[in-house]
């Protein structure tokens, strides 16, 4: 129970964050704003690539990011952004 709280939330969260300027769409955008240390939080699909998972998690650790794995596939992650297309990374600017 107590993980569906959570990843209500977390979809809360990132519906509302869709709307603002902060939330960053797309793999490439996203890692070249952590490898600036620009990103505060990384959010992956659960079928995000590997290759692309481990570049994440290593650019995660070198600029201190938190990186939050989703348990919804890209499509989903897609709809919940409310974006005709799948999204495997979102990334969430710094203030």
């Amino acid at each position: 129970m107590a993980k569906k709280e959570v990843s209500d939330k977390i979809i809360l969260e990132i519906k509302k964050l869709s709307k603002s300027k902060n939330l960053i769409i797309g793999t490439e955008r996203t890692i070249k704003n952590l490898k600036l240390g620009r990103l505060k939080k990384v959010f992956t699909s659960s079928n995000c690539p590997e290759k692309v998972k481990g570049d994440i998690s290593y650019y995660g650790k070198l600029a201190k990011t938190e990186i939050v794995p989703l348990k919804y596939p890209n499509e989903e992650l897609g709809t919940i952004c409310k974006k005709p297309f799948p999204i495997s990374v979102l990334g969430l600017m710094k203030e």
